[in-house]
């Protein structure tokens, strides 16, 4: 469970920068819906851009949001695209929910907050003296960045060198420090070394996405209930809801797949991951190009046993389809070639790299299932194509111009040729042997005992479903914070 013990003197502190910045803190059951936000903020948002650093854009961590980057409000339905069979070459419905309209572009700014909010609102994270460390791939040290922005925090932002160059631009402007380690996407284990070097200062805090139950929480609360949403507002009579599809970067939007099993049992939950880098499929390792996921190890959150799938998707089919959704030629052949009109074709750069692994994790299930015109399968988009432009451009010079017939390629080889190969569906056996793998990161590595190893597979009661419960204690944390500080009463 997460430590919810009081620090008394740090909670102080907090409580004081929190009044002297005018931070309000948001509850987890607003993130779910939005309606239960007082007016006052809701007011006061339509003059607040979504990507400014202000305050109350933590009342903007939601899948909730109004698509717009200016002064928008809420919405009953999470912002989602469904994609036409047309495309998926299935005859299942696909869903998406869109990651763009959160704060700094992608839904990681609720995984980080998720890791902050429980240290922050018990003290154990004192805002005078921590510096918030926060190791990433990419999008979860700029939600971090930002999140500490807006709380008044000092952040360190940890990521691979090799990550694309519009993630850096940014930190830059947000981040109190900036640190790049050697590699690219597969080298999470030099982005542990960093942190756990830091840990040996006692003024950071290291929030370790892949490990802080913080962020399975959240998105079991937050994203997992948004996708019901969906789900219960496009279903037709007769749908069923057949499955849920998330890359594993740090496994925290497995946690949504665990509250829909919960919701709907008879749900498949399925894991991708690359196949340049096939740690779940084969104990596997590599380099790989599909940024937004992270390998070479199984995360501490991850919970395991409850994941029914595994599926490697080939970076070089989500390179191609980048390129296709997102030039002009490729956009008008999906107009005239596929009959899509325009704005199905402009909703397509809703789906950054890891988005559209996830999309063709959804193919791969719905082929392998043989699921029909009644299925529905749901998946998220981390982030958008904004995050990727400059890898667009290096497509363009590596491959060359791009036309009708590169367009035509790309669809039928890489999106409409999608095989069940390189997938497995998981036995008791199978999920054993997986969660096994964390013992060598997590307990050899990391400091973690076997004990708790054990007991996130033996005792689900009281590790994951205890976590899954804690998100009332920490929303009652959050009304006293705010209660002390007095800003939302006045």
């Amino acid at each position: 469970m997460i430590d919810l013990t009081i620090q008394k003197k740090g909670l102080e502190s907090n409580i004081r920068k929190a009044r002297e910045n005018n931070i309000i803190i948001p509850t987890i059951a607003q993130m779910r819906d939005p309606g239960t936000i007082p007016s006052s903020i809701v007011d006061k948002l339509k003059s607040v851009g979504l990507w400014e650093v202000n305050p109350l854009n933590l009342f903007r961590i939601t899948w909730k949001n109004e698509p717009k980057e200016e002064g928008g409000q809420f919405q009953k339905v999470p912002n989602h695209i469904e994609l036409p069979s047309s495309l998926t070459g299935v005859p299942c419905r696909i869903f998406a929910m869109v990651g763009k309209w959160f704060p700094t572009g992608c839904h990681k700014v609720g995984a980080s907050f998720g890791c902050l909010a429980p240290r922050l609102l018990t003290g154990q994270f004192d805002a005078d003296y921590h510096k918030a460390a926060w190791p990433s791939t990419g999008n979860y040290c700029r939600g971090g960045a930002f999140n500490s922005k807006l709380l008044a925090c000092h952040s360190i932002a940890i990521l691979p060198e090799g990550m694309s160059k519009e993630r850096f631009e940014w930190l830059q402007t947000i981040a109190g420090e900036v640190i790049a380690t050697p590699g690219s996407e597969s080298n999470v284990k030099e982005i542990f070394d960093k942190s756990w070097e830091l840990k040996q200062r006692p003024d950071v805090m290291v929030f370790n996405q892949f490990e802080e139950m913080g962020n399975a929480l959240w998105h079991y609360n937050v994203t997992g209930t948004a996708m019901a949403d969906v789900y219960e507002d496009l279903k037709q009579p007769g749908n069923r809801f057949a499955g849920a599809c998330f890359t594993s970067g740090s496994a925290g939007t497995m946690s949504a797949g665990d509250y829909l099993k919960d919701v709907y049992p008879a749900l498949k939950l399925a894991v991708g991951e690359a196949l340049q880098c096939p740690t779940i499929l084969a104990n596997g390792f590599g380099s790989h190009r599909i940024e937004g996921i992270g390998d070479k190890h199984i995360p501490w959150i991850h919970n395991v046993r409850n994941t029914d799938m595994v599926i490697d998707i080939d970076d070089e089919d989500s390179q191609k389809l980048l390129r296709l959704f997102n030039s002009e030629p490729g956009k008008r052949y999906l107009k005239e070639e596929l009959k899509l009109d325009a704005e199905q074709v402009e909703a397509l750069s809703l789906m950054g790299i890891s988005g559209i692994a996830n999309l063709l994790c959804c193919i791969k299930m719905a082929k392998y299932y043989e699921l029909t015109e009644k299925d529905v399968v749901g998946t998220i988009l981390t982030d958008s194509a904004d995050m990727y432009r400059s890898r667009i451009e290096e497509l363009e010079e590596a491959d060359g111009p791009y036309d009708a017939h590169k367009a035509d390629l790309d669809l039928q080889l890489h999106l409409l040729g999608m095989r069940t190969d390189n997938m497995a569906e998981l036995t008791y056996a199978d999920r054993k042997r997986i969660h096994n793998l964390k013992y060598y990161t997590w307990v050899e590595q990391q400091g973690r005992d076997v004990e708790e190893l054990n007991a996130l597979w033996y005792d689900p009661e009281n590790t994951w479903e205890a976590v899954h419960a804690e998100a009332e204690k920490l929303d009652a944390l959050a009304e006293a914070f705010n209660e002390a500080t007095g800003l939302l009463k006045n």
